[in-house]
């Protein structure tokens, strides 16, 4: 199958103990989530006004929040949908 020049290949940290062989057997997959799903995304309205009003209220030009929710696939499982229902500002420390 065709593979994005933009995708790389992921790898796992160094250890003491490996459960696995590492090397590469097969043919190279993509693993993008919309290589075989057709993604969508739900955003609430109250999140993203509270978003919008703490970046407004912040003196910053760039600062690091949070935007939790959850991912959920389809029934029929051709799609996934990513619901973003809380915004966490973080903290400074």
């Amino acid at each position: 199958r065709f593979v994005p020049k933009r995708m790389v290949p992921f790898s796992f940290p160094l250890s003491r103990c490996a459960l696995w062989d590492p090397v590469p057997m097969g043919d190279v997959i993509g693993a993008h989530i919309t290589y075989y799903r057709n993604p969508r995304l739900s955003l609430l309205e109250k999140t993203l006004r509270l978003a919008y009003r703490h970046a407004k209220q912040n003196e910053k030009k760039l600062f690091s929040c949070f935007l939790l929710g959850t991912l959920a696939v389809s029934e029929d499982g051709e799609g996934v949908t990513l619901t973003i229902d809380r915004f966490d500002p973080g903290r400074e420390v």
